[in-house]
Protein backbone atom coordinates (compact mmCIF):
# COMPACT_ATOMS: atom_id res chain seq x y z
CA UNK A 1 0.00 0.00 0.00
CA UNK A 2 1.48 3.32 -1.12
CA UNK A 3 1.28 6.36 1.11
CA UNK A 4 -1.99 8.28 1.03
CA UNK A 5 -1.99 11.52 -0.96
CA UNK A 6 -3.88 14.64 0.05
CA UNK A 7 -5.59 17.40 -1.94
CA UNK A 8 -5.87 20.65 0.02
CA UNK A 9 -9.17 22.49 -0.53
CA UNK A 10 -8.59 25.71 1.47
CA UNK A 11 -8.42 27.92 -1.65
CA UNK A 12 -11.71 26.59 -3.10
CA UNK A 13 -14.20 24.26 -1.46
CA UNK A 14 -13.32 25.09 2.15
CA UNK A 15 -14.20 28.79 1.87
CA UNK A 16 -17.00 28.07 -0.61
CA UNK A 17 -18.65 25.75 1.91
CA UNK A 18 -18.08 27.87 5.02
CA UNK A 19 -18.26 31.47 3.89
CA UNK A 20 -19.90 31.63 0.48
CA UNK A 21 -16.59 31.73 -1.45
CA UNK A 22 -15.61 35.17 -0.21
CA UNK A 23 -11.85 34.74 0.33
CA UNK A 24 -9.91 37.22 -1.78
CA UNK A 25 -6.87 36.45 -3.91
CA UNK A 26 -4.80 38.86 -1.79
CA UNK A 27 -5.56 36.65 1.24
CA UNK A 28 -4.34 33.56 -0.63
CA UNK A 29 -1.10 34.75 -2.19
CA UNK A 30 0.96 35.35 1.00
CA UNK A 31 0.54 31.70 2.09
CA UNK A 32 0.55 30.04 -1.35
CA UNK A 33 4.32 29.44 -1.34
CA UNK A 34 4.19 27.68 2.05
CA UNK A 35 1.28 25.50 0.84
CA UNK A 36 3.34 24.67 -2.25
CA UNK A 37 6.14 23.32 0.00
CA UNK A 38 3.92 20.86 1.92
CA UNK A 39 4.02 18.11 -0.69
CA UNK A 40 0.27 17.92 -1.34
CA UNK A 41 -0.96 15.82 -4.26
CA UNK A 42 -2.77 18.95 -5.49
CA UNK A 43 -4.27 22.26 -4.39
CA UNK A 44 -7.91 22.73 -5.34
CA UNK A 45 -8.13 26.47 -5.94
CA UNK A 46 -10.49 27.23 -8.85
CA UNK A 47 -13.87 26.33 -10.29
CA UNK A 48 -17.05 25.59 -8.36
CA UNK A 49 -18.48 28.91 -7.19
CA UNK A 50 -15.13 30.77 -7.13
CA UNK A 51 -15.61 32.11 -10.66
CA UNK A 52 -19.03 33.62 -10.00
CA UNK A 53 -18.08 35.01 -6.56
CA UNK A 54 -14.86 36.64 -7.80
CA UNK A 55 -16.83 38.68 -10.32
CA UNK A 56 -20.05 39.23 -8.42
CA UNK A 57 -18.85 40.04 -4.93
CA UNK A 58 -15.11 40.73 -5.01
CA UNK A 59 -14.68 42.66 -8.29
CA UNK A 60 -11.85 40.29 -9.17
CA UNK A 61 -11.03 38.58 -12.44
CA UNK A 62 -11.06 34.80 -11.75
CA UNK A 63 -8.57 34.24 -14.59
CA UNK A 64 -6.18 36.68 -12.94
CA UNK A 65 -6.50 34.74 -9.66
CA UNK A 66 -5.52 31.54 -11.45
CA UNK A 67 -2.50 33.17 -13.10
CA UNK A 68 -1.38 34.85 -9.84
CA UNK A 69 -1.49 31.59 -7.85
CA UNK A 70 0.17 29.66 -10.68
CA UNK A 71 3.05 32.15 -10.61
CA UNK A 72 3.72 31.38 -6.93
CA UNK A 73 2.86 27.66 -6.83
CA UNK A 74 5.65 26.05 -8.85
CA UNK A 75 5.74 22.44 -7.57
CA UNK A 76 2.19 21.38 -6.73
CA UNK A 77 -0.54 20.59 -9.24
CA UNK A 78 -3.42 23.07 -9.37
CA UNK A 79 -6.89 21.57 -9.50
CA UNK A 80 -10.34 22.88 -10.36
CA UNK A 81 -13.96 21.66 -10.18
CA UNK A 82 -16.04 21.75 -13.37
CA UNK A 83 -19.76 20.95 -13.58
CA UNK A 84 -19.49 19.05 -16.88
CA UNK A 85 -21.59 20.66 -19.59
CA UNK A 86 -22.66 23.33 -17.03
CA UNK A 87 -19.00 24.46 -16.73
CA UNK A 88 -19.16 26.90 -13.78
CA UNK A 89 -22.66 28.18 -14.47
CA UNK A 90 -26.13 26.82 -13.85
CA UNK A 91 -27.24 25.64 -17.30
CA UNK A 92 -25.80 23.65 -20.20
CA UNK A 93 -23.45 25.45 -22.58
CA UNK A 94 -22.70 24.55 -26.21
CA UNK A 95 -19.71 22.31 -26.96
CA UNK A 96 -17.66 25.14 -28.53
CA UNK A 97 -17.88 27.10 -25.26
CA UNK A 98 -16.97 24.01 -23.19
CA UNK A 99 -13.92 23.23 -25.35
CA UNK A 100 -12.67 26.81 -25.34
CA UNK A 101 -13.16 27.07 -21.57
CA UNK A 102 -11.12 23.92 -20.89
CA UNK A 103 -8.40 25.09 -23.29
CA UNK A 104 -8.08 28.45 -21.51
CA UNK A 105 -8.23 26.90 -18.01
CA UNK A 106 -5.35 24.55 -18.83
CA UNK A 107 -3.49 27.31 -20.70
CA UNK A 108 -3.64 29.56 -17.63
CA UNK A 109 -2.26 26.92 -15.28
CA UNK A 110 -4.79 24.23 -14.31
CA UNK A 111 -3.29 20.71 -14.17
CA UNK A 112 -6.23 18.60 -12.93
CA UNK A 113 -9.89 19.13 -13.85
CA UNK A 114 -12.44 17.30 -11.71
CA UNK A 115 -15.52 16.94 -13.91
CA UNK A 116 -18.91 15.91 -12.56
CA UNK A 117 -22.57 15.93 -13.47
CA UNK A 118 -25.23 16.47 -10.83
CA UNK A 119 -27.31 13.47 -11.92
CA UNK A 120 -24.39 11.27 -13.05
CA UNK A 121 -25.53 11.40 -16.68
CA UNK A 122 -22.10 10.68 -18.12
CA UNK A 123 -23.10 12.05 -21.53
CA UNK A 124 -22.80 15.48 -19.86
CA UNK A 125 -19.10 14.77 -19.11
CA UNK A 126 -18.06 13.68 -22.61
CA UNK A 127 -17.06 17.01 -24.15
CA UNK A 128 -15.29 18.41 -21.07
CA UNK A 129 -13.36 15.15 -20.55
CA UNK A 130 -12.38 14.91 -24.21
CA UNK A 131 -11.24 18.56 -24.23
CA UNK A 132 -9.21 18.07 -21.02
CA UNK A 133 -7.45 15.02 -22.44
CA UNK A 134 -6.72 16.85 -25.72
CA UNK A 135 -5.20 19.77 -23.81
CA UNK A 136 -2.84 17.34 -22.05
CA UNK A 137 -4.32 17.85 -18.56
CA UNK A 138 -5.49 15.24 -16.03
CA UNK A 139 -9.19 14.48 -16.51
CA UNK A 140 -10.61 13.36 -13.17
CA UNK A 141 -14.17 12.08 -13.63
CA UNK A 142 -16.33 12.42 -10.53
CA UNK A 143 -19.33 10.39 -9.45
CA UNK A 144 -21.87 12.23 -7.29
CA UNK A 145 -22.56 10.03 -4.26
CA UNK A 146 -26.05 9.74 -2.84
CA UNK A 147 -28.30 7.21 -1.13
CA UNK A 148 -31.50 5.93 -2.73
CA UNK A 149 -33.12 2.62 -3.69
CA UNK A 150 -31.37 2.80 -7.09
CA UNK A 151 -27.96 4.20 -6.09
CA UNK A 152 -26.38 0.91 -5.02
CA UNK A 153 -22.81 -0.43 -5.14
CA UNK A 154 -23.36 -1.87 -8.61
CA UNK A 155 -24.44 1.54 -9.96
CA UNK A 156 -21.21 3.13 -8.71
CA UNK A 157 -19.06 0.29 -10.10
CA UNK A 158 -20.76 0.44 -13.51
CA UNK A 159 -20.40 4.24 -13.65
CA UNK A 160 -16.71 4.08 -12.67
CA UNK A 161 -16.00 1.51 -15.41
CA UNK A 162 -17.74 3.66 -18.03
CA UNK A 163 -15.75 6.71 -16.95
CA UNK A 164 -12.47 4.79 -17.10
CA UNK A 165 -13.39 3.66 -20.63
CA UNK A 166 -14.05 7.30 -21.55
CA UNK A 167 -10.41 8.06 -20.72
CA UNK A 168 -10.60 9.29 -17.11
CA UNK A 169 -7.09 9.63 -15.60
CA UNK A 170 -8.59 9.08 -12.13
CA UNK A 171 -12.02 8.79 -10.53
CA UNK A 172 -13.38 10.82 -7.64
CA UNK A 173 -16.24 9.71 -5.42
CA UNK A 174 -17.86 13.05 -4.55
CA UNK A 175 -19.81 12.95 -1.29
CA UNK A 176 -21.09 16.52 -1.24
CA UNK A 177 -23.65 15.93 1.51
CA UNK A 178 -21.49 13.96 3.96
CA UNK A 179 -23.71 10.87 3.57
CA UNK A 180 -20.99 8.24 3.06
CA UNK A 181 -20.62 6.27 6.28
CA UNK A 182 -17.34 4.61 7.31
CA UNK A 183 -18.14 0.91 6.93
CA UNK A 184 -19.96 1.32 3.64
CA UNK A 185 -17.02 3.45 2.42
CA UNK A 186 -14.73 0.48 3.11
CA UNK A 187 -17.01 -1.81 1.07
CA UNK A 188 -17.52 0.64 -1.80
CA UNK A 189 -13.87 1.69 -2.17
CA UNK A 190 -12.77 -1.98 -2.01
CA UNK A 191 -15.13 -2.81 -4.88
CA UNK A 192 -14.11 0.25 -6.93
CA UNK A 193 -10.41 -0.64 -6.52
CA UNK A 194 -11.16 -4.10 -7.95
CA UNK A 195 -13.25 -2.68 -10.80
CA UNK A 196 -10.93 0.02 -12.20
CA UNK A 197 -7.17 0.48 -12.61
CA UNK A 198 -7.02 4.29 -12.34
CA UNK A 199 -6.48 6.01 -8.93
CA UNK A 200 -9.54 6.64 -6.73
CA UNK A 201 -9.96 9.92 -4.85
CA UNK A 202 -12.53 10.55 -2.11
CA UNK A 203 -14.14 13.92 -1.44
CA UNK A 204 -16.37 14.23 1.65
CA UNK A 205 -17.99 17.08 3.54
CA UNK A 206 -18.06 17.07 7.33
CA UNK A 207 -21.70 18.17 7.73
CA UNK A 208 -22.88 14.91 9.31
CA UNK A 209 -19.79 14.49 11.51
CA UNK A 210 -18.61 11.16 10.06
CA UNK A 211 -16.18 12.22 7.32
CA UNK A 212 -12.85 11.74 9.16
CA UNK A 213 -13.92 8.22 10.18
CA UNK A 214 -15.06 7.60 6.61
CA UNK A 215 -11.62 8.64 5.33
CA UNK A 216 -9.88 6.21 7.69
CA UNK A 217 -11.96 3.26 6.51
CA UNK A 218 -11.55 4.32 2.86
CA UNK A 219 -7.77 4.52 3.38
CA UNK A 220 -7.78 0.99 4.82
CA UNK A 221 -9.72 -0.08 1.70
CA UNK A 222 -7.01 1.36 -0.55
CA UNK A 223 -8.24 4.80 -1.58
CA UNK A 224 -5.37 6.72 -3.23
CA UNK A 225 -6.17 10.37 -2.45
CA UNK A 226 -8.46 12.23 -0.03
CA UNK A 227 -9.55 15.88 0.10
CA UNK A 228 -8.94 17.81 3.34
CA UNK A 229 -8.94 21.45 4.46
CA UNK A 230 -6.44 23.12 6.81
CA UNK A 231 -8.10 23.15 10.26
CA UNK A 232 -9.29 26.80 10.63
CA UNK A 233 -11.43 26.32 7.50
CA UNK A 234 -12.32 22.65 8.02
CA UNK A 235 -15.27 20.72 9.46
CA UNK A 236 -18.92 21.78 9.42
CA UNK A 237 -20.00 21.98 5.79
CA UNK A 238 -16.31 21.99 4.70
CA UNK A 239 -13.93 19.00 4.50
CA UNK A 240 -12.23 17.03 7.31
CA UNK A 241 -9.18 18.83 8.76
CA UNK A 242 -5.78 18.12 7.21
CA UNK A 243 -3.54 18.05 10.30
CA UNK A 244 -5.36 15.40 12.43
CA UNK A 245 -5.44 13.01 9.46
CA UNK A 246 -1.72 13.53 8.79
CA UNK A 247 -0.99 12.92 12.50
CA UNK A 248 -3.21 9.81 12.59
CA UNK A 249 -1.43 8.21 9.65
CA UNK A 250 2.13 9.02 10.83
CA UNK A 251 4.27 5.94 11.33
CA UNK A 252 1.76 3.65 9.61
CA UNK A 253 1.91 2.10 6.14
CA UNK A 254 -0.38 4.94 5.00
CA UNK A 255 1.91 7.77 6.24
CA UNK A 256 1.34 10.85 4.08
CA UNK A 257 4.90 12.10 4.68
CA UNK A 258 3.59 15.65 5.18
CA UNK A 259 5.26 17.93 7.73
CA UNK A 260 2.98 18.73 10.70
CA UNK A 261 5.16 21.68 11.69
CA UNK A 262 4.65 23.35 8.32
CA UNK A 263 0.92 22.55 8.37
CA UNK A 264 0.72 24.17 11.80
CA UNK A 265 2.30 27.38 10.43
CA UNK A 266 -0.25 27.39 7.58
CA UNK A 267 -3.09 26.90 10.07
CA UNK A 268 -1.79 29.87 12.08
CA UNK A 269 -2.01 32.03 8.94
CA UNK A 270 -5.68 31.13 8.39
CA UNK A 271 -6.86 31.59 12.00
CA UNK A 272 -7.18 35.40 11.80
CA UNK A 273 -8.85 35.05 8.38
CA UNK A 274 -11.44 32.69 9.87
CA UNK A 275 -11.98 35.12 12.79
CA UNK A 276 -12.35 38.08 10.41
CA UNK A 277 -15.10 36.39 8.35
CA UNK A 278 -16.81 35.21 11.51
CA UNK A 279 -16.83 38.75 12.91
CA UNK A 280 -18.27 40.04 9.62
CA UNK A 281 -21.06 37.44 9.86
CA UNK A 282 -19.97 35.74 6.64
CA UNK A 283 -18.96 32.59 8.52
CA UNK A 284 -21.82 31.48 10.75
CA UNK A 285 -20.53 29.45 13.73
CA UNK A 286 -23.66 27.25 13.36
CA UNK A 287 -22.34 25.66 10.17
CA UNK A 288 -19.17 24.53 11.93
CA UNK A 289 -21.22 22.08 13.98
CA UNK A 290 -22.65 18.67 13.13
CA UNK A 291 -26.13 18.66 11.62
CA UNK A 292 -27.93 15.36 12.13
CA UNK A 293 -30.57 16.47 9.58
CA UNK A 294 -27.93 15.75 6.94
CA UNK A 295 -28.23 12.03 7.69
CA UNK A 296 -31.97 12.03 8.38
CA UNK A 297 -33.10 13.95 5.29
CA UNK A 298 -29.96 13.56 3.12
CA UNK A 299 -29.80 17.32 2.61
CA UNK A 300 -26.32 18.86 2.06
CA UNK A 301 -25.26 21.67 4.44
CA UNK A 302 -25.32 24.38 1.75
CA UNK A 303 -28.83 23.38 0.77
CA UNK A 304 -30.01 23.64 4.39
CA UNK A 305 -28.92 27.29 4.55
CA UNK A 306 -30.63 27.99 1.18
CA UNK A 307 -33.91 26.53 2.46
CA UNK A 308 -33.71 28.65 5.61
CA UNK A 309 -33.11 31.85 3.62
CA UNK A 310 -35.99 31.06 1.21
CA UNK A 311 -38.35 30.50 4.15
CA UNK A 312 -37.16 33.67 5.93
CA UNK A 313 -37.95 35.74 2.82
CA UNK A 314 -41.50 34.38 2.91
CA UNK A 315 -41.81 34.79 6.69
CA UNK A 316 -42.41 31.04 6.92
CA UNK A 317 -39.48 29.81 8.99
CA UNK A 318 -41.94 27.87 11.13
CA UNK A 319 -42.39 25.56 8.10
CA UNK A 320 -38.71 24.46 8.10
CA UNK A 321 -39.35 20.99 9.54
CA UNK A 322 -42.19 20.44 7.06
CA UNK A 323 -39.94 21.46 4.14
CA UNK A 324 -37.20 19.08 5.33
CA UNK A 325 -39.71 16.23 5.21
CA UNK A 326 -40.94 17.33 1.77
CA UNK A 327 -37.41 17.33 0.21
CA UNK A 328 -37.06 13.49 0.11
CA UNK A 329 -40.59 13.20 -1.31
CA UNK A 330 -39.86 15.64 -4.15
CA UNK A 331 -36.57 13.88 -4.79
CA UNK A 332 -38.36 10.54 -5.10
CA UNK A 333 -40.96 12.09 -7.45
CA UNK A 334 -38.16 13.36 -9.70
CA UNK A 335 -36.27 10.05 -9.96
CA UNK A 336 -33.85 10.36 -7.00
CA UNK A 337 -31.35 12.93 -8.36
CA UNK A 338 -28.28 13.40 -6.10
CA UNK A 339 -28.57 16.75 -4.32
CA UNK A 340 -25.76 18.96 -5.64
CA UNK A 341 -25.76 22.13 -7.79
CA UNK A 342 -28.08 22.56 -9.69
CA UNK A 343 -30.39 19.68 -8.61
CA UNK A 344 -30.24 20.70 -4.94
CA UNK A 345 -31.72 24.09 -5.89
CA UNK A 346 -34.31 22.45 -8.19
CA UNK A 347 -35.54 19.99 -5.54
CA UNK A 348 -35.23 22.46 -2.63
CA UNK A 349 -37.18 25.28 -4.28
CA UNK A 350 -39.96 22.90 -5.32
CA UNK A 351 -40.18 21.51 -1.77
CA UNK A 352 -40.49 25.06 -0.37
CA UNK A 353 -43.24 25.95 -2.88
CA UNK A 354 -45.15 22.72 -2.18
CA UNK A 355 -45.23 23.53 1.54
CA UNK A 356 -45.89 27.28 1.28
CA UNK A 357 -48.73 26.99 -1.25
CA UNK A 358 -50.26 24.07 0.63
CA UNK A 359 -50.68 22.13 -2.62
CA UNK A 360 -47.97 19.95 -4.17
CA UNK A 361 -46.81 21.17 -7.61
CA UNK A 362 -49.40 23.96 -7.75
CA UNK A 363 -46.50 26.31 -8.53
CA UNK A 364 -43.57 24.94 -10.54
CA UNK A 365 -40.43 26.97 -11.39
CA UNK A 366 -39.10 26.90 -14.96
CA UNK A 367 -35.96 24.99 -13.83
CA UNK A 368 -38.10 22.14 -12.49
CA UNK A 369 -40.02 22.01 -15.78
CA UNK A 370 -36.72 21.97 -17.71
CA UNK A 371 -35.46 19.12 -15.51
CA UNK A 372 -38.64 17.09 -16.13
CA UNK A 373 -38.33 17.74 -19.88
CA UNK A 374 -34.85 16.13 -19.75
CA UNK A 375 -32.92 19.36 -20.35
CA UNK A 376 -30.42 18.55 -17.59
CA UNK A 377 -29.99 14.94 -18.72
CA UNK A 378 -31.45 11.63 -17.58
CA UNK A 379 -31.71 10.66 -13.92
CA UNK A 380 -31.25 7.06 -12.85
CA UNK A 381 -35.01 6.61 -12.47
CA UNK A 382 -37.73 8.26 -14.52
CA UNK A 383 -39.87 11.05 -13.07
CA UNK A 384 -43.11 9.53 -11.74
CA UNK A 385 -45.66 9.62 -14.61
CA UNK A 386 -48.38 11.38 -12.58
CA UNK A 387 -45.87 14.05 -11.44
CA UNK A 388 -44.58 14.51 -15.01
CA UNK A 389 -48.20 14.95 -16.16
CA UNK A 390 -48.81 17.56 -13.44
CA UNK A 391 -45.62 19.53 -14.24
CA UNK A 392 -45.37 19.49 -18.07
CA UNK A 393 -48.61 17.83 -19.24
CA UNK A 394 -48.01 16.05 -22.54
CA UNK A 395 -44.92 18.06 -23.56
CA UNK A 396 -42.23 15.81 -25.07
CA UNK A 397 -39.21 14.70 -23.03
CA UNK A 398 -35.86 14.79 -24.83
CA UNK A 399 -33.75 11.65 -24.68
CA UNK A 400 -30.61 12.87 -26.46
CA UNK A 401 -27.62 14.50 -24.76
CA UNK A 402 -29.04 17.97 -23.93
CA UNK A 403 -26.07 19.84 -25.45
CA UNK A 404 -26.76 18.21 -28.85
CA UNK A 405 -29.64 20.68 -29.16
CA UNK A 406 -27.43 23.74 -28.59
CA UNK A 407 -25.97 25.79 -31.46
CA UNK A 408 -22.35 27.06 -31.25
CA UNK A 409 -22.30 30.46 -29.53
CA UNK A 410 -18.67 31.54 -29.13
CA UNK A 411 -18.50 33.84 -32.18
CA UNK A 412 -21.80 35.50 -31.24
CA UNK A 413 -20.51 36.20 -27.70
CA UNK A 414 -17.27 37.66 -29.11
CA UNK A 415 -19.27 40.14 -31.19
CA UNK A 416 -21.47 41.10 -28.23
CA UNK A 417 -18.56 42.13 -26.00
CA UNK A 418 -16.13 43.49 -28.59
CA UNK A 419 -16.04 46.89 -26.89
CA UNK A 420 -15.04 45.41 -23.53
CA UNK A 421 -12.67 42.57 -24.47
CA UNK A 422 -9.18 42.92 -23.00
CA UNK A 423 -8.14 39.24 -23.08
CA UNK A 424 -9.38 36.11 -24.93
CA UNK A 425 -10.77 34.72 -21.64
CA UNK A 426 -13.29 37.57 -21.36
CA UNK A 427 -15.60 35.93 -23.88
CA UNK A 428 -15.89 32.88 -21.59
CA UNK A 429 -16.56 35.01 -18.53
CA UNK A 430 -19.35 36.66 -20.49
CA UNK A 431 -20.69 33.35 -21.84
CA UNK A 432 -21.09 31.99 -18.31
CA UNK A 433 -22.44 35.07 -16.51
CA UNK A 434 -23.49 37.72 -19.06
CA UNK A 435 -24.94 40.35 -16.70
CA UNK A 436 -22.38 39.86 -13.91
CA UNK A 437 -19.54 39.89 -16.47
CA UNK A 438 -20.73 43.16 -18.03
CA UNK A 439 -20.90 44.77 -14.60
CA UNK A 440 -17.34 43.61 -13.93
CA UNK A 441 -16.05 44.76 -17.36
CA UNK A 442 -17.54 48.23 -16.74
CA UNK A 443 -15.96 48.33 -13.29
CA UNK A 444 -12.60 47.26 -14.79
CA UNK A 445 -12.76 50.00 -17.43
CA UNK A 446 -13.72 52.57 -14.82
CA UNK A 447 -10.69 51.56 -12.74
CA UNK A 448 -8.41 51.65 -15.76
CA UNK A 449 -9.43 55.11 -16.93
CA UNK A 450 -9.87 56.61 -13.48
CA UNK A 451 -13.62 57.09 -13.84
CA UNK A 452 -15.60 57.14 -10.61
CA UNK A 453 -17.03 53.62 -10.70
CA UNK A 454 -19.86 54.61 -8.34
CA UNK A 455 -21.45 56.07 -11.46
CA UNK A 456 -22.01 52.46 -12.54
CA UNK A 457 -25.14 50.69 -11.41
CA UNK A 458 -23.85 49.50 -8.03
CA UNK A 459 -27.13 47.73 -7.25
CA UNK A 460 -26.50 45.40 -10.16
CA UNK A 461 -22.92 44.82 -9.13
CA UNK A 462 -23.75 43.18 -5.84
CA UNK A 463 -26.99 41.33 -6.39
CA UNK A 464 -26.82 38.01 -4.54
CA UNK A 465 -26.47 34.55 -6.06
Amino acid sequence: MAKVKITETVFRDAHQSLMATRMKTEEMLPIAEAIDKVGYHSIEMWGGATFDSCLRFLNEDPWERLRAIRKVVKNTKLQMLLRGQNLLGYKHYPDDVVREFVKRAVGNGIDIIRIFDAINDIRNLETAMDATIKEGAHAQAAISYTISPVHDTQHYIDTAKKLENMGASSICLKDMAGLLKPYYAYELISELKKAVKVPIQLHCHYSSGVASMTYLKAIEAGVDIVDTAISPLAMGSSQPPTEPLVATLQGTEYDTGLDLGLLSEIADYFKPIQEKYMAEGMLDPKILGVDVNTLVYQVPGGMLSNLISQLKQQNKLDKFEEVLKEVPRVREDLGYPPLVTPTSQIVGTQAVLNVITGERYKMVPSEVKAYVRGEYGKSLMDVKPEIKEKIIGDEPVIDCRPADLLEPQLEKYKQEIKAYMEQPEDVLTYALFPQVAMNYFKYRQAQKYGIDHTMLDSKEMTHPI
